[in-house]
């Protein structure tokens, strides 16, 4: 037994390694960047009127984050998108999942952290209610094995959480089902791009 003992490790070691490279939200997707530029305030602020005029609330904010983490998901996933949250535009929030659990955000600070921002209108109804189901799960921890399709109850990853909020209706969805893992680069399977920021804002030298 002692002499299969490193083989063990090393595949436990894969596995972990394997899951940071399944989702960008696993780390909280922190943005590191340099001084502000005019052209990145300016960037910034014609993605936040992009969404103030074309969203809605239970929208879904996908984005392109800068932290290592979503290098990794972008660089293993072979997909532009590394996050996604939850819009609340009435109260101008983004209910999130990663690391730290499922918090809110404030939608300035969420376009602030992302190097691509990507607005999605869910295929299914009730927005509204969707995004008071997830205020009701603010505070709920990140669900780790739920990136291998190990789901635990009351725990989110963040496409888990954006699509969750929606279980009725995406459960009885049986011409597009749900698979058991969703990155956040396949969310437009489910619903409409109104709005891409495209690779346009910048990132940090």
């Amino acid at each position: 037994m002692p002499a299969h003992r490193p083989h063990i490790v090393h595949n436990l070691s894969l596995t972990g390694l394997l899951w940071l490279s399944l989702t960008g939200c696993a780390v909280r997707p922190i943005v590191n960047l340099a001084e502000p530029s005019l052209s990145r305030q300016q960037q910034e602020h014609a993605t936040l009127v992009a969404i103030r005029q074309r969203g809605q609330t239970g929208d879904w904010l996908v984005i392109r984050g800068v932290h290592a983490t979503d290098n990794l998901v972008a660089s293993m996933t072979n997909m532009a998108l590394s996050h996604a949250g939850v819009l609340d535009l009435a109260q101008m929030q983004v209910i999130e999942a990663d690391g730290s659990g499922v918090h809110l955000t404030p939608l300035p600070e969420f376009i602030g952290k992302s190097a691509r921002l990507m607005l999605i209108r869910p295929q299914w109804s009730g927005g509204e209610v969707a995004v008071a189901r997830a205020y009701q799960l603010l505070g709920r921890h990140y669900d780790y094995t739920g990136l291998i399709g190990l789901n635990q109850p009351e725990r989110y990853y963040c496409t888990e959480l954006a699509i969750s909020i929606y279980t009725s209706a995406a459960e009885s969805d049986h011409g597009n089902p749900i698979p058991p893992v969703i990155a956040p680069g396949q969310l437009y399977h489910w619903g409409t791009i109104l709005y891409d920021s495209g690779p346009v804002l910048t990132l940090p030298p």
